[in-house]
């Protein structure tokens, strides 16, 4: 088993040797420093580091976050960090935790201290793994209070966090929390001015705090609070896909929504009418924007939260998902000095991830960009962004008229909804300026017709638009439980149709394990359909040629359509076809 020791070889290469295997001595020569140690490994060349310096001299983390950030892969980091200590490092990935060993700590001394036992040995030893293994009062602390032997093993503090939060769920203590409000009783009986007073160890505040922590933990975008006739049902979505997590006493559902919306500086007293609300907590450390909207139904109101973690990093254009040739005429497109280019998409395909990453290929010092956003999900240095406020007349329209007296040469539009916004979108892209906007549509081709739809001439269309990025996001078979299954025929007649070749008669799938939440997937990954707009395309769109004479000529000219994108994924074993019908397919 893996137990933290030093070791003595002091020939022994830190920087060849892998999580398992040895680790150098510390009693020979001075600690070497990580970047270094990842440089001489091949990890990480030498421009990267000094880059990854600079980041650190301005937000002060550990060299090891911004590393990986910058797309080092995490595990050479740990194997670094395991040399450069001269420790070894335990995979929590790839052991089982022993539930016994789980039992000795509750959850909140593990969340306080950043560790998780995981096994016990064979002489009652409880080995326990933490970011901090040299921590001789942390191990002092754990054996005085679980009364016995304690050994501390070593992971990076993102690994410990993310298991403490696989290991151990709050379930348990939303169900006891919810209990002990009905069995209070004065939350119910509370006048609703009464209930903004709460205190913050009140059941339902409690509750509310609980359901919202599991949720970011959990990766959710999104959490849905539903009344139904016998319970208060309780769903998150996760890479896209909603599953019910917990059922609660339905006569909590009142005092929640009303907590939600106190929260959110929205009217508890009317509950007829829908309304939207916003607000800012601060979860494990990360502020978070969680977005609120309410909604009567038959059985009481409907709560859909969506949380926006603001210190989530963003993607760079070149971990998306895109082929090379695909990825090489994006960075055409957002170098064009004039335009419009357009990334459509369902809600929730990624539209503002691809912007984002966009945005951030530009020129910021010698280019006037400005957003309009709704919401502003994330915040730029060095750009000047818009926030929607429709009480104070700021919308899509009202506020890219006022941006364009502000001498802009790039403009961002969060979302084109309307012919008003389309008209001025394309005006703005025809008088010189840059303009990169999201667009509701299923395909690329059909992101050219809505804006024909919305009463926009086909030869201002023609003329506007030089290129459209279609996309959605595809989930990714769990690594830790895909088994080989058979393929469907329905799968297999999709596939045929797609490829023109027959699918393999077996394909990876994920049969549902703790690290996926019993799902079977786990994260997302892009699929894109890039259409560039030449004059041959300009043509069809003036002669108003159908969708499908527009996409069977980008097709010729070498467009990977959506289909084709997700099958890719299929081919390399990363998704399934069911997945891929489900995701990508078309009218």
């Amino acid at each position: 088993m893996m137990k933290l020791e030093r070791k003595s070889a002091p020939d022994a290469s830190p920087v060849a040797e892998t999580v398992s295997g040895h680790a150098p001595g510390n009693g020979v020569a001075p600690r070497r420093m990580l970047g270094e140690l990842l440089v001489e490994a091949g990890a990480l060349d030498a421009g990267g580091l000094q880059r990854a310096l600079k980041r650190q001299q301005r937000d002060r983390r550990k060299i090891g976050e911004i590393l990986v950030e910058f797309g080092v892969v995490a595990d050479r980091v740990v194997a670094a960090l395991a040399a450069q200590a001269g420790v070894l490092a335990v995979d929590l990935e790839a052991i089982e935790v022993d539930p016994t060993a789980l039992a000795c700590l509750d959850a909140p001394a593990a969340r306080a201290r950043d560790v998780l036992p995981y096994r016990i040995d064979d002489n009652g030893e409880l080995h326990v793994v933490t970011p901090n293994p040299f921590d001789e009062t942390l191990q002092a602390e754990l054996t005085e209070q679980l009364g016995r032997m304690v050994t501390l093993d070593f992971a990076d503090k993102a690994a410990v966090r993310s298991a403490i939060d696989r290991y151990y769920g709050i379930y348990d203590i939303v169900s006891g929390a919810a209990a002990a409000a009905v069995r209070d009783g004065s939350v119910f009986a509370a006048p609703v001015a009464g209930l903004a007073s709460l205190s913050a160890d009140a059941p339902v505040v409690r509750i509310v705090d609980l359901i919202l922590r599991q949720g970011l933990r959990d990766r959710v975008s999104d959490i849905h609070i539903e009344p139904q006739p016998d319970r208060l049902r309780i769903r998150y979505r996760v890479d896209g896909a909603l599953r019910d997590v917990q059922s609660l006493p339905v006569a909590l559902s009142a005092p929640i929504a009303s907590r939600l919306k106190i929260m959110a500086d929205m009217d508890i007293v009317d509950r007829h009418r829908a309304q939207d609300g916003q607000t800012t907590i601060q979860l494990d450390g990360r502020d978070i924007d969680v977005r609120i909207a309410t909604m009567e139904t038959i059985w009481g109101e409907k709560v859909v939260l969506r949380l926006l973690d603001r210190s989530r990093s963003l993607l760079p254009l070149s971990q998306l998902g895109l082929r090379e040739e695909e990825h090489q005429r994006l960075q055409r497109l957002i170098n064009s000095p004039y335009g419009l280019f357009i990334v459509a998409g369902p809600t929730g395909a990624g539209k503002t991830t691809t912007l984002y990453a966009a945005l951030n290929e530009l020129d910021r010092q010698g280019r006037n960009i400005t957003t309009i956003e709704d919401p502003v999900e994330y915040q730029f240095d060095n750009i000047n962004q818009i926030q929607i406020n429709r009480l104070a007349g700021m919308t899509f329209a009202n506020g890219l008229r006022a941006i364009l007296r502000q001498d802009p040469d790039v403009i961002l539009v969060g979302e084109i909804r309307d012919s008003e916004t389309a008209q001025i979108a394309i005006q703005s892209a025809l008088t010189g300026h840059l303009v990169m906007a999201s667009l509701h549509a299923a395909d690329a081709v059909g992101a050219l017709h809505r804006f024909l739809d919305m009463g926009v001439e086909s030869y201002l269309v023609a003329s506007a638009v030089i290129g459209v990025v279609a996309q959605r996001l595809v989930r990714l078979v769990c690594t830790k439980c895909a088994m080989p299954v058979d393929v469907h025929p329905d799968e297999a007649a999709f596939y045929l149709t797609v490829r023109g070749t027959a699918a393999a008669s077996v394909q990876g799938a994920g049969i549902g394990c703790r690290h996926c939440g019993e799902t079977g997937f786990f994260d997302r990954q892009g699929v894109f359909e890039c259409m560039g707009v030449d004059d041959e395309v300009r043509q069809l769109i003036i002669d108003r040629a159908t969708q499908s004479e527009l996409r069977d000529h980008a097709r010729a000219h070498g467009m990977r359509t959506l289909q084709d994108a997700a099958c890719d994924l299929v081919d390399e074993s990363k998704t399934t076809i069911a997945e891929a019908m489900r995701t990508v397919y078309v009218l």
